[in-house]
Order: structure tokens, then sequence, then C-alpha cells
């Protein structure tokens, strides 16, 4: 998996699985466009790369932000001719029970996880196809996309409308030779998720593989999606969870 001289965005990627996905691009050699909400984690995030060699630009905002989805992408182009990945990674979870959740609760997390991956596909895709060589675009998904999950109600239903986007988007981008899918990924071990000490033991007994997901297991699974190696791969989603869908027992 050769990324050398493609441009990438990865929204949301100050931490976790979005900045493993971005270190794994940057040592492949793509010039990588990093988002994150957090100034501080986004400027920390884009370092680190650097510091390791690659090649990558912070651009600090709310990805659902449509002045920011044209700056990314104005840049992408204005600096290296070109934009050939668009991953969607950001959003938010906002837990709560479904007799009582708020407006505003309901509102954040569709902007976040529906409309700003909407807005960048719809941004990277018109560039795109004034390529040759078309792109990849990818949505980060959810299990609880695939499987209820108590007080998910709302970002469950967002998980799964990603999927329904990329699968709708094949009638729209094929012609183009852009591909479009997501990654769903289960019980990930990240910084957000280890703040609960019981994380990993709790998984580790749920998960029919015996322990959740590293940030690089998912980040392996959405770099083979924008790669070359799945550019027949298009409407697709991979559930990247250990078996846990399977069976799908709660905590």
């Amino acid at each position: 998996m050769d990324f050398d001289k493609k441009v990438a965005i990865v929204t949301g990627a100050g931490q976790g699985i979005g900045l493993e996905i971005c270190r794994q691009l940057a040592r492949q050699g793509a010039r990588v466009i990093l988002n994150d909400l957090d100034e501080t984690l986004c400027n920390q995030a884009a370092d680190l790369i650097t510091g390791e060699g690659g090649t990558c630009m912070a651009m600090a905002g709310d990805s659902s932000d449509q002045a920011l989805i044209d700056r990314m992408v104005n840049f992408a182009v204005s600096s290296y001719g070109q934009l050939d990945i668009a991953i969607g990674n950001a959003g938010i979870t906002l837990y709560g029970d479904f007799f009582t959740y708020t407006r505003e609760a309901f509102d954040r997390v569709m902007n976040v996880n529906l409309a700003g991956t909407f807005f960048l596909a719809q941004a990277a895709a018109n560039q795109m196809k004034q390529q040759a060589g078309g792109g990849s675009l990818l949505f980060t998904s959810s299990v609880t996309g695939h499987q209820a999950h108590k007080n998910l109600a709302a970002y469950g239903m967002s998980k799964a409308a990603l999927e329904m986007l990329a699968r709708n988007l094949v009638i729209e981008l094929s012609r183009y030779r852009i591909t479009v899918n997501t990654i769903a990924p289960g019980a990930t071990m990240t910084e957000r998720t280890m703040e609960d000490k019981d994380y990993a033991v709790t998984w580790s007994k749920l998960t029919p593989m015996g322990r959740p997901a590293t940030v690089t297991d998912i980040a392996n699974a959405a770099l083979f999606l924008v790669s070359e190696k799945a550019r027949h791969i298009t409407g697709q989603s991979l559930v990247v969870d250990g078996g846990w869908t399977s069976i799908s027992p709660n905590p």
C-alpha cells in the first residue's frame, strides 16, 4: 500500500483512530491535512507526524463548518495540486436515555456525525471528479450502527446513516472513479476509552477475539480501503470488532 505523493484530508484526527490513520498515511508518503476541533491536539498531532518525517498540515476547527471544509479542500489543491483521499472520521458520542434526550444533543450529533461527513464528501468529490485518477472517500461508522446499544439511539442512528450514504453515493461517484466505503470499529483502546479503568477488562471478556481493538487495527483497515488495492471495492462497510457483532453482548 503505497501512498507516495497522495494527498489526504482526515477529520477528527487529533488523537485516537484518526491520528493513527494520519500517521500511517504519512509514513507511506502521503501529504496529510489533519483536522481536529481541539486546536492544541490538532497542532500536537501534526507536530508528531512531521517529527517522524511525514508531511502534515494542521487545520483546527469544527469539521461540520462549511467554511473549514472548503478551506481544507482548497488548501490541498493549492498546495499539492490534487486531493486523493478524504476520510470523515470526526464524530461525537452523546449518551442519553431516549425518553429524555434533548433536541440540542440530537442536533449536535447529527451535525457533526452526518452533516460534516456529507459535506466533506461533497466538497472532496467535486474536486476528485475533475481529476483523471478519481479518488477515495471513507467514513467512520460504528458497530452501534449494526447492533443496538443502550443510551445510544441517536449516535447509532447517525452511524447507520453514514453506511447508507456510502451505498447511495456509489450511484453518483463510480463514473468518476471515486470509491466510497465505511469502517465500523468496535470497542477500541483510545485515549477516551482508556479513561475507564475497566474498559479493557470488560471488552476483553465480551469480544470473541479476547481483546478490544487497537487504533492500529482500525487504521490498517482504513488504509486498505483507500489504497489502490481496494479500487474495485465501493459501497461497503468493513466491521472491525474482533467478532463482537456476531454475538453482541452488552456490558
